[in-house]
């Protein structure tokens, strides 16, 4: 893993706050999910990319029952219903 020359400290709470630059370089934004593991004795976060638990797509997704369900799946399923 390379090292890229910033550093943050950890707060009370046990926090940090991920720089400007790492949040737009990988398109992390306010609200998105990370997964925190642990990879050969480095901490590592990856973002959630969230997808359809139907079909695996993205398109305009919405929770509905704690899973993310797109459109075109909730159509499907709305057409079905009645």
């Amino acid at each position: 893993m390379k090292a890229i020359g910033m550093y943050r400290k950890v707060d009370d709470l046990g926090r940090i706050v991920l720089p400007a630059e790492l949040r737009k370089l990988y398109g992390i934004h306010e609200g998105d999910r990370l997964e925190i593991y642990v990879d050969e004795g480095q901490i590592v976060l990856s973002k959630i990319e969230e997808s359809c638990a139907l079909c695996g797509g993205d398109e305009r997704l919405v929770e509905v029952q704690g899973r993310s369900v797109c459109a075109s799946c909730r159509h499907q399923i709305a057409a079905i219903s009645n």
